[in-house]
């Protein structure tokens, strides 16, 4: 079993655990929605997708930020899942990713979409 993200405590007390398939559910989440800089001891962690909130939207910006969260995922977790595609779609105070990937360990093929807003 895996640590459950976000930390929590399940109803015995205990530290609150998960499958695989959503520990790396989680570990995608993690990589998306933290910002460079954001952790002490691995400042470059993270996609930098938050700033899309607060940005202009445009096509070109759009494309950017994909490729951007595309790349981090692929740094971060690249020995744990194969990203086959990134899709961003920001607008209005929010910023909504799809990604398709596929888990190495267990050779499945997943699609997940995150979302955040301001």
């Amino acid at each position: 079993m895996n640590i459950d993200f976000p930390f929590h405590t399940d109803n015995r007390g205990r530290t609150g655990e998960t499958g695989d398939d959503d520990h790396v559910r989680d570990l995608i989440e993690q990589v998306l929605f933290t910002t460079p800089g954001e952790r002490v001891n691995r400042p470059d962690f993270g996609s930098g997708l938050l700033q899309l909130v607060f940005a202009p939207v445009s096509d070109e910006l759009t494309a950017t930020t994909q490729f951007l969260v595309q790349g981090a995922l692929q740094q971060w977790l690249g020995d744990i899942i194969q990203v086959d595609d990134v899709t961003v779609d920001a607008g209005d105070g929010r910023v909504e990713v799809t990604v398709r990937y596929l888990v190495r360990r267990s050779d499945q093929r997943r699609e997940e979409t995150f979302s955040r807003e301001a």
